[in-house]
């Protein structure tokens, strides 16, 4: 009979071990609880992008989904202001990435994003001619020349608005003509929908330059870059949004902030990005 109480006591204390093991998990077991985003990353996303991120973005695929095989990214690129207007049309997209902050600040003002937009990445901007360069531009007054042929987009893409800072700044610095900007604009020979066909362009040697992304510069060894003064280039920042109308608001959010983060700031950096402007 004197075995009774021992009995109730051990299963006393092991009631008690078992509810404070329940209310304080171990440190082993903090440590391989997978976060709480990573419960969302499943599913499909399709991730509009800038033209200019087109080489990235194709890592990006490769490395996201090899790290969540859960989720399978689709990804599509063009001009940021064409991939908005097409979001506004109802177009399934689940993410957004522009080459600037206005055209995601837009999605957010009409109501089609979730939360602000948020930076991830600047770039510069560099002239670009054929490798045999015809016109003989070897520095950015030479933009200015009678008779050269320049290539650039239609003025609501980006990097149209980049160049016309640009070269707004240009005009401005010493040594450069009064009618420099006139001359430029004078010497504009088409637009095209988005900087990767700027630089196509002028790789096939059917212009004599155009102004793109310091980035963009690099996708082809059929072009030279011609380098601009640092006081008068143009800081570009790149802003995504995750697009309200996502039918996976959860998962497109974890990319977003992955893509913001360390591991998509080491795939930009790669590519020649910079940080974005804080």
């Amino acid at each position: 009979m004197r075995s009774r109480p021992v009995v109730l006591l051990s299963v006393a204390m092991l009631a008690l071990a078992a509810c404070s093991s329940g209310a304080t998990p171990s440190p082993s077991a903090r440590v391989t609880a997978a976060p709480a985003a990573s419960t969302a990353v499943t599913g499909s996303l399709t991730v509009y992008g800038a033209a200019s991120l087109t080489a990235v973005l194709a890592k990006v695929k490769t490395t996201y989904e090899a790290a969540y095989p859960g989720v399978t990214l689709t990804i599509s690129t063009g001009s940021s202001t064409a991939l908005e207007t097409q979001i506004e049309q109802g177009a399934p997209a689940d993410v957004f990435l522009s080459a600037d902050t206005a055209n995601p600040q837009k999605l957010v003002t009409k109501g089609l994003a979730v939360g602000a937009p948020v930076t991830f990445a600047g770039n510069l901007l560099t002239i670009i001619v054929p490798t045999a360069n015809p016109a003989g531009i070897t520095t950015p007054a030479d933009l200015a020349k009678p008779g050269v042929k320049i290539i650039t987009c239609g003025p609501t893409v980006p990097i149209a608005k980049y160049a016309a800072q640009l070269v707004a700044n240009l005009a401005k610095q010493p040594g450069y003509p009064a009618g420099f900007a006139a001359a430029y604009t004078a010497n504009v020979a088409s637009q095209e929908d988005n900087v990767s066909a700027v630089v196509a362009k002028i790789a096939l040697g059917e212009g004599d330059a155009g102004i793109v992304y310091v980035t963009d510069a690099k996708t082809s060894t059929q072009v030279t870059s011609i380098a601009v003064p640092a006081a008068a280039n143009v800081p570009a920042t790149y802003a995504g949004v995750v697009v309200k109308g996502s039918k996976n608001l959860a998962a497109a959010q974890a990319f977003l902030t992955w893509f913001a983060g360390p591991q998509g700031q080491a795939i930009l950096a790669s590519f020649g990005f910079l940080p974005a402007p804080s």
